[in-house]
């Protein structure tokens, strides 16, 4: 469950103010908005990757307003993938455990099962440089992933995909969400996305957040 309250949130000039919603518990919700409305901006302050001013952040009823990073048990996707180029596929699947100091046998076995559930197995001793788009999102997902977050956060990660791959990884995340129950919050700008993946919709205007309820 993501419980935002009355949240104040400033991004140089701009700030959003008074911003209220809840997720309940492994929803898959879609936030949308016109280009500039502050979409990012607020998906950052839930990751703890901008100063809440204002206002509270729960998550599953725990109090994550002013925690690190780190500490709040969220998987993130950026708009871009965000990989390192020196790193293999297996060495991202393994980062976010090796920095939680898994054993070394745990790291492999949960190394292995992401990268089944994700198709990346043939890939693990390659480098992301020479990867496809979609082959790069499903790093970045398994990445996110790879150490059982309850919370999904991705920042259109779809983008900047060809309309098949798009199709491709759309499906990828449905299968996750199923499989793993994981709540989800997902920035886009595209319906098709919305109406494939969303049982939430919200939608940011003008410093609002409405929220349009589907079929779970």
């Amino acid at each position: 469950m993501i419980h935002v309250r009355q949240l104040q949130i400033r991004a140089g000039s701009f700030s959003l103010s008074n911003i209220s919603f809840t997720i309940p518990s492994g929803r898959y919700a879609v936030l949308m908005g016109r280009t500039g409305c502050g979409k990012t901006t607020l998906l950052e302050g839930v990751c703890g990757l901008r100063r809440v001013e204002a206002g509270s952040i729960q998550l599953h009823d725990r109090d994550i307003t002013h925690l690190p990073p780190a500490s709040r048990g969220i998987g993130f996707v950026p708009q871009e993938a965000a990989l390192f180029h020196h790193l293999t596929v297996a060495e991202h699947l393994a980062f976010a455990l090796r920095v939680r100091k898994w054993p070394d046998t745990h790291v492999r076995a949960r190394v292995a099962e992401v990268a089944e559930s994700l198709r990346l197995t043939p890939l693990l001793d390659r480098h992301t440089h020479g990867l496809s788009g979609g082959e790069s999102q499903r790093v970045a997902l398994g990445r996110a992933l790879s150490f059982r977050p309850e919370i999904l956060c991705l920042d259109e990660p779809l983008s900047a995909l060809d309309d098949e791959t798009r199709e491709e990884i759309c499906s990828v995340l449905g299968d996750l969400h199923r499989s793993t129950g994981v709540t989800v919050l997902h920035i886009t700008h595209n319906q098709r996305e919305a109406d494939r993946l969303a049982s939430i919709v919200l939608r940011l205007e003008q410093g609002v957040v409405s929220c349009t309820q589907r079929a779970p």
